[in-house]
């Protein structure tokens, strides 16, 4: 029997190489005035940034740029983007790069035409947003999905806190998904960031609300991670993989947009609440082989799926056994990418890790899990990524 469900996606994807070019067209049907939302410009995106501008500017749209996206996006840079965009009265806008850029985007839309701050919407938090400013995104990376979710991530620098808007008024009303942009990724940027979108995929389907709409997204999303990670990770101009990889981000983005994700992403965003230095994906990689340890005996047909996904010959053993070499081979994956981390490279201590532990059920995402794990057991999960031992890469 089939449990029942609900899927909404109201954003249009627009999908393929050279897509950007009709970045100018596709912005002026949603205002006069945009606001681009980026991190501050690099030598590998320097061009492109000026490329989009003008593309806006030539369909005759006003550009206004935002180039204060930070990690991580606090709530002060987010506030800062904010107030650029009631100055000059923008009527719609843009994030053009990664998570860190497009989830910024989508909070400066909402507190720009709402009477509080982003910080005041999160998700648990009433009364919630009526109304948003026409959001486009364009990813640039290869693994938050956050161009077809509903979610920002934003963290309150004070209290170290690391929280999110979930609403479906911030679904983006454009995604355009050009692996083009993908070719200059750096190669760790691109092994964290992909490996966030194999999580993003592998907890939609472990995920207790899932549904089989979400499922055959996410297994579709994780063929793609096996078959295109490594390949992007060792050779950055390999097209085909860009491509793939593309692709399987946005799997990831549709199925957590209506299934969600599990334990390891509420460990993970407290992570990153306290050691800003660490990339989502770092947080993911840092508990992953402890967490599909503990969580494999409780999900087993579904580790053996996708074990067998990255393995074929686990075709031919049981269910059991081909679930527990699930672990071993997501494991290989993160050694193959340069993933197989510690704490002890971020100089994070036990203390701080304690205090990750005892703040991860902040966040509601251990609780889609298909096994519970008290704060305890967090804390061991953490322990093993701080003792790992990385010289086996």
């Amino acid at each position: 029997m089939l449990n029942n469900f609900v899927y909404e996606q109201t954003t249009k994807i627009i999908f393929g190489r050279g897509k950007i070019n009709e970045i100018g067209q596709i912005a002026k049907q949603y205002g006069k005035t945009a606001l681009l939302v980026t991190t501050p410009a690099s030598p590998a995106t320097k061009s492109l940034y000026e490329k989009v501008k003008n593309q806006i500017s030539e369909a005759g749209v006003k550009v206004i740029h935002f180039d204060g996206v930070v990690p991580n996006p606090t709530t002060e840079s987010v506030n800062e983007g904010t107030k650029l965009a009631k100055d000059h009265k923008v009527e719609v806008v843009i994030g053009l790069g990664g998570g860190s850029s497009m989830d910024s985007a989508k909070a400066i839309a909402v507190a720009a035409i709402n009477e509080k701050e982003a910080w005041d919407y999160l998700y648990f938090k009433e009364p919630q947003p009526t109304k948003i400013l026409p959001t486009i995104c364009i990813s640039t990376t290869s693994g938050t999905g956050s161009q077809v979710t509903q979610v920002a991530v934003i963290t309150e620098t004070e209290t170290k806190t690391k929280s999110a808007l979930f609403n479906n008024l911030l679904f983006p009303r454009i995604a355009i998904v050009d692996p083009e942009l993908m070719v200059t990724v750096p190669k760790h940027i691109t092994a964290s960031t992909g490996f966030d979108a194999f999580t993003h995929c592998f907890e939609s389907y472990l995920n207790v609300g899932g549904s089989p709409y979400t499922d055959a997204i996410a297994l579709e999303g994780i063929k793609y991670v096996v078959k295109y990670l490594r390949r992007a990770v060792n050779n950055p101009e390999d097209m085909e993989a860009r491509e793939g990889m593309a692709w399987a981000d946005t799997c990831g983005g549709l199925a957590i947009a209506n299934a969600g994700v599990t334990l390891p992403h509420g460990i993970g965003m407290t992570i990153s609440g306290h050691c800003p230095k660490v990339m989502h994906g770092e947080s993911l990689a840092l508990t992953y082989p402890a967490f599909t340890r503990f969580t494999y005996p409780h999900a087993v047909e579904k580790f053996a799926v996708v074990g067998r996904i990255f393995n074929p010959e686990l075709l031919n053993i049981s269910d059991e056994k081909a679930a527990e070499a699930c672990c071993e081979e997501i494991d290989r994956l993160l050694k193959d990418i340069g993933m197989w981390l510690s704490f002890k490279e971020f100089d994070v201590d036990v203390e701080v890790l304690r205090t990750i532990a005892d703040r991860s059920h902040d966040l509601p995402d251990y609780k889609a899990n298909p096994v519970i794990a008290d704060t305890d057991e967090i804390f061991h999960q953490l322990m093993e990524g701080y003792e790992r031992n990385v010289s086996v890469c």
